[in-house]
């Protein structure tokens, strides 16, 4: 397994994490995504870490809170082997003070995940999204001290806008806070609009890219074709996507599926396997979650390493997936000398 450093922090991070959303089923939403239980859990664990899978992402809110338990318990008499991130910010229980980023809602969902994964730190800590509510000075000032406490190593951010993240990075620079090391984000062939200003901030701050949903919620698997109904079992169909239908062209996922397929054959690797491959191969990109409703698919998801794409593979890839970018980056790429674009092809 290759390992990269995570942003500007000293953290190595494998280039696989497994993502365990789908532990638990709690609730439709999540059972559209796999309902694993306990048995299968344990053994998915130990699968992971043959392979040198040492990174496991879950949230509060997955299954409201039993994709923690799941994990927790998965990982008894191995948490020193591992790397655990888990999230809050979203809704959690009831009550007014049940969602956000403020000291109140930071510190209770810390505690709780604490007790879930049964452990006593968490190495890598998300906000799960940006509470425009709550001060940005509450937040990190929060975060800093969980992680003066020992409780959290590292903090992160996810779904973040680009100014979200900097004003963020701004002010933990201004008061010597513990800074967002890492942004969890939606990327890949489907939908790369990640590259217009997350992924330059990212090189420019020096923070990683931790990729959720790098199949486009298994649309990049190679069941989904042209003129043809989506695949019933599919979480698209069932109602359990996080990437909505209507963020991804149809047209060019089509012909990006095409390129993918030629691509495949070229390699000798499956659809998603190359569709995992080529985010390998894009800056800033420190690791990506793979997930899976079954041991034969986390098989299959962790054999996208150990090889590379060709540059030629890479280039075919990024044509068939290329979208018009919106304001103002279609004016700022007119003149790339003034704002050059991430180096793809190192």
């Amino acid at each position: 397994m290759e390992y990269r450093q995570l942003g500007s922090c000293g953290l190595q991070v494998p280039v696989l994490s497994f993502g365990t959303a789908t532990f638990g089923g709690g609730n439709d939403f999540f059972k559209a995504w796999a309902s694993t239980q306990q048995e299968e859990a344990n053994r998915m664990v130990n699968l992971c870490l043959e392979a040198g899978v040492t990174m496991f992402d879950t949230a509060d809110v997955y299954s409201t809170g039993l994709s923690e338990q799941i994990l927790g318990k998965a990982l008894q008499g191995k948490r020193n082997q591992v790397l655990v991130s888990t999230k809050a910010t979203f809704p959690f229980g009831q009550g007014p003070n049940n969602q956000g980023s403020s000291r109140f809602h930071i510190t209770k969902q810390v505690e709780g995940s604490l007790k879930r994964l049964q452990t006593d730190y968490i190495d890598l800590y998300y906000m799960h999204g940006f509470d425009g509510n709550t001060a940005v000075e509450e937040t990190l000032r929060s975060l800093d001290d969980l992680v003066q406490s020992g409780k959290v190593r590292y903090i992160a951010a996810s779904n973040f806008s680009g100014w979200h993240l900097m004003k963020s990075l701004a002010i933990s620079e201004k008061y010597g806070w513990s800074p967002y090391v890492a942004h969890q984000v939606y990327y890949s062939l489907a939908n790369r609009e990640y590259e217009w200003e997350l992924m330059p901030l990212g090189l420019d701050q020096k923070v990683g890219g931790i990729i959720w949903s790098p199949l486009s919620a298994g649309r990049l698997t190679g069941k989904y074709r042209r003129n043809q109904a989506l695949p019933p079992d599919s979480r698209v169909a069932q109602g359990g996507s996080p990437v909505p239908e209507a963020v991804v062209n149809q047209e060019v996922f089509y012909n990006t599926i095409d390129a993918l397929d030629e691509v495949a054959a070229q390699a000798g690797k499956t659809v998603a396997q190359v569709a995992l491959n080529w985010l390998l191969q894009r800056p800033t990109v420190s690791s990506i979650i793979i997930g899976a409703r079954n041991e034969e698919q986390l098989k299959q998801n962790i054999e996208a390493v150990g090889w590379k794409l060709t540059v030629e593979q890479v280039k075919k890839l990024d044509a068939a997936s290329e979208m018009p970018a919106i304001y103002p980056y279609w004016h700022q790429r007119q003149n790339t000398t003034l704002n050059p674009l991430p180096d793809f092809y190192k």
